[in-house]
């Protein structure tokens, strides 16, 4: 991407970064805050906190999280993971603007169509045969390998912390947990198929499904996760009703309200905030067991 940058760049159109940034900004794009009209800020936070709380559940954070030798090395990974999206995601979108001022017409007429395809089309119009080569490739390698991972991620959760912990501990083998995790591989390739089929009739972007899966995560994994590791009284009833409240209060306000002011993932986690706190607090207010240590 690096490379491409630079042959972009040395087009006399372009001309290297500052006039593609100088240009950029007296467009308007730089204008982060939202105009003060609550729409547009409801729009905004909405948008925010469902990529910014939706993602610390996500399986990237917990693997860098846990394999780190000690805290201060989990704190910094996480800090410069989070730089360096910064960083590589700065190229695609330098790359993308750039694109409106070698070719206005493709630039205005793709995006009037499908914005996604404004970076492909470009670097097929205007890229020589071997950079067409190199990115494509680059592109394609890109997707599969985050298809790979984002597939047995779930697969291996599934299969290691409920599949597992339902049967009977004696007959479960490492091979039998093998395949039974392949099998859930299956199972979520089929489903993420359909799924791609289905957005690709109703034309969803990526920018959307990737909202999506972020929702999932801030309306049943957020509020379990904080509680559990800075709240004394956090238990597992609590966790379990959360995530159950969450889950079900946030599909259903996508069939009932999805466009209403409050967004149905913060009313999922509403609810799934209050789900943790009657859950946990219940078995103390009726006499019950005492809330679970916080390491578990």
């Amino acid at each position: 991407m690096l490379w491409i940058a630079k042959l972009v760049g040395d087009m006399p159109a372009v001309d290297g970064i500052a006039p593609v940034i100088a240009h950029a900004a007296a467009a308007g794009k730089f204008e982060f805050w939202p105009p003060l009209e609550w729409a547009a800020i409801v729009t905004f936070v909405a948008g925010l906190l469902t990529m910014g709380l939706g993602s610390i559940p996500q399986q990237d954070v917990f693997q860098r999280a846990n394999t780190s030798k000690n805290e201060r090395i989990a704190v910094w990974g996480t800090v410069i993971g989070g730089v360096l999206y910064f960083a590589f995601a700065a190229v695609p979108i330098y790359l993308t603007y750039a694109a409106t001022l070698v070719d206005p017409a493709l630039t205005a007429s793709l995006l009037a169509q499908d914005a996604q395809q404004v970076l492909p089309a470009f670097v097929k119009a205007h890229l020589p045969l071997y950079a067409q080569i190199i990115f494509y490739g680059a592109l394609l390698s890109v997707i599969m390998s985050t298809a790979s991972g984002t597939l047995l991620a779930p697969s291996v959760t599934i299969s290691e912390n409920i599949i597992k912990e339902l049967m009977p501990h004696h007959r479960m083998s490492q091979t039998k947990l093998l395949w039974i995790t392949r099998s859930v591989v299956v199972v979520f390739t089929l489903l993420v198929v359909v799924y791609s089929l289905w957005s690709l009739q109703s034309e969803t972007s990526i920018h959307t499904m990737v909202a999506n899966a972020y929702k999932i995560t801030l309306a049943c994994a957020f509020v379990p996760l904080v509680a559990g590791l800075y709240w004394k009284r956090a238990n597992n009833a609590g966790a379990g009703l959360s995530i159950v409240l969450g889950l079900t209060t946030w599909i259903a306000m996508e069939f009932i309200a999805p466009e209403a002011a409050l967004p149905p993932q913060f009313v999922g986690l509403l609810a799934s905030a209050a789900g943790m706190i009657a859950g946990s607090l219940m078995p103390r207010l009726f006499g019950g067991r005492r809330p679970l240590p916080r390491h578990t």
